[in-house]
């Protein structure tokens, strides 16, 4: 365990649940593969870090968990060493750069369906001491509607969907939304459209998934922004570095800064208030 690691765990540690507002669960998630997604949980989480908000950036992607490679900071402990009861939530919190807090999935996660009530209350237990110690709890789940994107999507208070503006995607991104209200599932979703080549086309594709939802889903479904088609990201990606940090004037990475700031204009109300609330939503994870 590294020094910046230990000292982000007794900073971490030492912010008490009495006198914080409750952590929001956010979800991050996506109809297809290849949109995008994890590179904008990453730099979207660095982007309310410069805002002065703590966020732990969780690695939901069942079978393709990548946030610690595109960190550049490989995991000494993930998940599955909680699930195995080897190591506390403490010890499984990594440190990326700029300081940003993760937990990696690994393989963690195919252990998740085999836990029996006992192993449930106690990550629900672990996950449930996160309560107050960040503003927010970042999901990052994996590419369309699995059985396990869907707990992490009704666990969470809102949900963010990143789409582009390619047919395959809007339409996986629609049917993702559809298949969650079909399940009786009220969940507030928020709209990203990434990889524009220009506004227009970004307000064009926002505007039809907004009247396409709302017309057939009864929905409505707000549009945080737009990021641009940007060749930094492919190179940000190869160097193993957030774009926020290799390329922090890009056109993408710009995008990404409104996209932030749009999200904490927006009033919507508290977090859930009380560590039951919290917990409640977390053992959603298996219902």
């Amino acid at each position: 365990m590294n020094d910046q690691a230990q000292a982000l765990r007794q900073l971490i540690m030492t912010r008490g649940n009495t006198d914080t507002k409750a952590t929001r669960i956010l979800t991050v998630t996506s109809g297809k593969g290849g949109v995008g997604k994890s590179n904008f949980s990453l730099n979207f989480a660095m982007a309310l870090k410069r805002r002065g908000h703590s966020v732990l950036v969780f690695d939901a992607d069942i079978g393709m968990a990548n946030i610690d490679v595109l960190l550049g900071t490989p995991a000494q402990y993930n998940l599955f060493h909680l699930l195995k009861r080897e190591k506390t939530i403490w010890d499984i919190i990594q440190t990326g750069p700029n300081e940003l807090p993760f937990i990696a999935g690994g393989s963690g996660f195919q252990e998740l369906v085999r836990l029996d009530d006992e192993d449930i209350e106690y990550f629900a237990e672990q996950v449930g001491q996160l309560n107050g110690h960040f503003d927010y709890l970042l999901f990052d789940t994996g590419a369309g509607l699995s059985k396990e994107t869907l707990r992490f999507i009704t666990a969470a208070e809102e949900t963010i969907v990143v789409t582009t503006p390619e047919p395959t995607s809007i339409t996986d991104a629609y049917a993702l939304m559809k298949m969650v209200k079909t399940m009786g599932h009220d969940v507030p979703f928020r709209l990203v459209v990434n990889r524009v080549s220009d506004e227009r086309e970004g307000l064009v594709t926002a505007d039809n998934m907004r009247q396409v939802v709302q017309k057939y889903l009864a929905v409505d479904l707000p549009v945080l922004g737009f990021i641009p088609d940007d060749t930094q990201v492919t190179k940000a990606v190869k160097k193993q570095t957030p774009l926020s940090l290799a390329f922090p004037q890009s056109a993408a990475m710009q995008g990404i800064d409104r996209i932030a700031a749009s999200y904490l204009r927006e009033d919507r109300g508290p977090a859930q208030p009380a560590a039951g609330g919290f917990l409640q939503r977390i053992r959603r994870l298996w219902s």
